[in-house]
């Protein structure tokens, strides 16, 4: 049923997601209140960017302040072991509607961007941790103490409450909504580090196959983030400190070891735990969730910042049919999950390698062609521009089969 009575917005939290949304509602005019009482982590996860984030930025006229202070990321390479690296680059969305790059970010100045912008363009603040209460079953509204410190209001509840407080997931738990969890029970932790040796090209993201999990190499401008991302039972193996755990499986790991021999900590250390996890849920009378609130995918492809304001954007585009917002938002992150299993189980790097192998067996223009054209595909894919794609879905899987005759994924599974 569409809702078209929708004048106040309140949104619950500031981040990447409440933020966006803020911006274009207001832009439209709408009567938006923030509730925030702007504290922020340090270390917050989601560096890095992928190319359909550029798109949203420019319709926030922010794409050049973002540039101002992140580190430009042409590509992704991954390290399945000493020896063997695959390279990927954005320029393979040459020629499609998406740009040939990305950034990586400092957050949480990133977030500080979008936060500004949101009341450069109108959205009015309410600085409070905000509270609500659950009424009549599955409805819910702000409570007085909160409602009270946005004066402006007159003391009536916003016409529609938004979750925007990320992995808090404050209507969830205040409604009892379940979740889906994702098969992998991992943690992480990382850091920001001086002195490791960096890669090139300058600001292309390193993902590395460790022996129990993966890491994550995210040039920034003036540091390197390195995370690890691993079961918590094989994390605890490294130490009983979080300290110990990150130093303990760098040193552990040849390619880290050997690629921070010089480096030094200069920030604490943040984890992260259930990479996985999707409400059942994510709207009712007068209520709905974006971003992490809503549902948050492993972070091994970078799509969590996109989903973020992505979310934003199909809110404020589907405001008065919360269901087909919520439909759209869940099929965005089921395709993503479906995504990155490729790479988990290691059916994409079987599919590169086999392709390689026939590519050097039989050179010409057809192997040259079927390369472009599965490069394409996937950068399509991983960079967002297609990622709900039928087409591709139905592709990798089809192209699964016939590669495991001459590399069997399992052997480059990331366990």
């Amino acid at each position: 049923m569409k809702n078209n009575s929708i004048k106040t917005v309140g949104i619950i939290g500031c981040g990447p997601s409440g933020s966006t949304l803020a911006s274009f509602l207001a832009s439209k005019g709408m009567d938006v209140t923030i509730f925030d009482d702007g504290r922020r982590p340090d270390l917050i996860v989601g560096e890095s960017l992928i190319p359909a984030i550029i798109p949203v930025l420019r319709k926030l006229d922010l794409e050049q302040r973002v540039a101002d202070i992140c580190q430009h990321k042409p590509g992704v390479s991954f390290t399945l072991s000493a020896t063997d690296r695959i390279d990927f680059t954005f320029q393979s969305l040459t020629g499609t509607p998406m740009p040939t790059y990305a950034y990586n970010s400092p957050r949480p100045a990133f977030d500080q961007l979008l936060d500004k912008r949101a009341e450069e363009l109108g959205a009015k603040r309410a600085k409070v941790r905000a509270k609500v209460e659950r009424v009549d079953g599955n409805q819910i509204r702000l409570a007085e103490e909160t409602l009270s410190q946005a004066p402006w209001l007159g003391g009536k509840q916003p016409d529609l409450l938004v979750d925007a407080t990320g992995r808090n997931r404050l209507f969830a738990r205040t409604l009892e909504i379940p979740s889906e969890l994702g098969p992998r029970k991992d943690v992480s932790y990382f850091a920001h580090y001086e002195g490791f040796d960096v890669q090139t090209p300058p600001g292309q993201v390193i993902i590395g196959r460790l022996e129990n999990g993966w890491c994550w190499r995210i040039p920034l401008r003036d540091c390197l983030s390195v995370g690890v991302v691993l079961n918590k039972d094989d994390a605890a193996k490294f130490g009983a400190t979080s300290e110990e755990r990150l130093e303990g499986i760098i040193n552990h790991d040849p390619l880290l070891s050997a690629a921070g021999k010089n480096r030094k900590r200069v920030t604490e250390i943040a984890t992260y735990a259930n990479y996985q996890l999707v409400s059942t849920t994510g709207h009712g009378p007068g209520w709905v969730m974006v971003g992490d609130a809503f549902g948050f995918v492993d972070p091994m492809l970078s799509p969590g910042m996109w989903l973020a304001l992505r979310s934003a954007e199909l809110l404020a585009e589907n405001l008065h049919d919360l269901p087909g917002y919520a439909q759209e938002m869940r099929k965005h992150i089921k395709s993503w999950m479906a995504l990155i299993e490729f790479f988990y189980d290691g059916r994409i790097f079987a599919m590169y390698k086999t392709g390689m192998f026939f590519e050097k067996k039989f050179p010409g223009k057809i192997s040259d062609a079927m390369h472009e054209f599965f490069n394409n595909k996937i950068a399509c894919m991983a960079s967002g521009l297609t990622t709900t794609s039928l087409f591709g879905h139905t592709l990798l899987q089809c192209c699964a089969g016939p590669a495991s005759w001459k590399t069997n994924p399992a052997t480059l599974a990331i366990r």
